[in-house]
């Protein structure tokens, strides 16, 4: 991607001294026979700002638009924008210098999470145990995202990291054009691995840009768990879009997959939908993420879903880790540790994105198991 805004477009203009900063460090692409996306490349940054008025240098082969951190129409206090230069930085960082790690270290956290059963990472808290748990024979992640935002490519990949086969054809059927599909009609359950009974993936019908439309599905789902080839039909659809998922489903509503309650949610986003939203200033399709992900039916307690961010092998490095940082301020969640961009650019980052999501979400499922009923009637 050429033609880009440098590095330092990012930074919002200030008006208060701030504390001086400088930071400069460089990094060479971990997979140099990738050439096919614009992260596989050398890079280098070079950090100093007094005040609030930065001075970045920026070099990337090919560097894409940047986008202003600024997307408040009024200016923000210093401390504010302290924060923001802050949170850009440390995610901007992470991706010049990557964790790594031997492949073998790899290949143990993805055998910790293929060996998982429900409830082993149970804490046993507040004097409980883990008998007191009502555990699930599957863990179940539900997956939800706007439409075109990359749901079943994100079973894909997930998939292949856990096979063993890379002749396999995908599992979950990828929308080629979303402007003339409505893309997944029907709850697809997809058990990761293959051939496990412990953990298993939801993908589902895109959200609506209807609000009303996303809160009562998800109500539903939360609330009443979700089964393998279930119908999902809106409130707002039409007679005709009503017969054709009727007609489709050829056994009408009638299921007989066993019902599994949701443990997890992962909500993916699009990462150039949402930087496009911030250029635009229009700012719809940002509000429509903030105010479903903030949907209380979607949270477990005080533990909001974890995001994933798509389709970065179209941005720029800077692009990315700036879609993050809005993202995190937005959400209000923490965008190095609860926010994941999986581009799937290469196999490695991709699997070591995989694995670090799937970590975290296996983790705080098996932390929110409800208690039993007998339990709490002894309680």
């Amino acid at each position: 991607m050429g033609g880009g805004r440098r590095g330092s477009d990012h930074l919002p203009p200030g008006t208060s001294p701030l504390n001086s900063l400088s930071l400069s460090f460089s990094a060479e692409s971990a997979d140099e026979a990738d050439t096919s996306s614009s992260s596989s490349s050398d890079l280098s940054f070079s950090f100093s700002f007094s005040g609030l008025s930065p001075s970045v240098s920026y070099s990337e082969t090919n560097p894409g638009d940047h986008p202003n951190l600024a997307t408040d129409p009024e200016p923000a206090d210093d401390e504010s924008q302290r924060r923001r230069y802050n949170t850009y930085f440390e995610v901007l960082a992470s991706y010049v210098t990557p964790p790594r790690m031997p492949p073998h270290v790899l290949q143990a956290a993805k055998n910790i999470i293929a060996r998982h059963r429900p409830g082993d990472w149970i804490e046993q808290v507040g004097g409980t145990k883990g008998s007191d748990y009502d555990i699930p024979e599957t863990t179940t992640l539900l997956l939800v995202g706007p439409r075109g935002s990359g749901k079943s490519t994100l079973v894909n990949r997930i998939t292949r990291v856990f096979q063993a086969d890379p002749f396999a054809p995908d599992r979950a059927q990828v929308s080629y054009n979303v402007s003339v599909t409505e893309g997944s009609c029907f709850l697809q359950e997809y058990m990761i691995p293959r051939n496990s009974k412990s953990l298993c993936v939801y993908d589902t019908r895109s959200l609506s840009t209807l609000s009303s439309d996303n809160f009562k599905l998800l109500q539903h789902w939360m609330m009443q768990g979700v089964s393998h080839r279930q119908m999902v039909i809106r409130g707002s659809d039409d007679v005709v879009t009503r017969k054709r998922i009727k007609d489709t489903a050829q056994q009408g509503q009638f299921c007989p997959c066993q019902k599994r309650m949701v443990n997890f949610v992962i909500f993916v986003v699009d990462g150039i939908s949402v930087l496009k939203s911030i250029d635009d200033k229009d700012m719809q399709y940002n509000d429509m993420i903030a105010e479903t992900f903030n949907y209380p039916f979607l949270s477990f307690r005080d533990n909001k879903p974890v995001v994933v961010v798509t389709h970065g092998d179209q941005l720029s490095l800077s692009d990315r880790a700036h879609i993050r940082a809005y993202l995190g301020e937005l959400l209000g969640i923490p965008p190095l540790t609860q926010i994941f961009d999986i581009p799937g650019r290469n196999e490695y980052d991709t699997e070591l994105a995989i694995v670090d999501m799937l970590r975290y979400s296996i983790e705080h499922a098996d932390r929110n198991l409800p208690f039993k009923h007998n339990f709490l009637l002894e309680v």
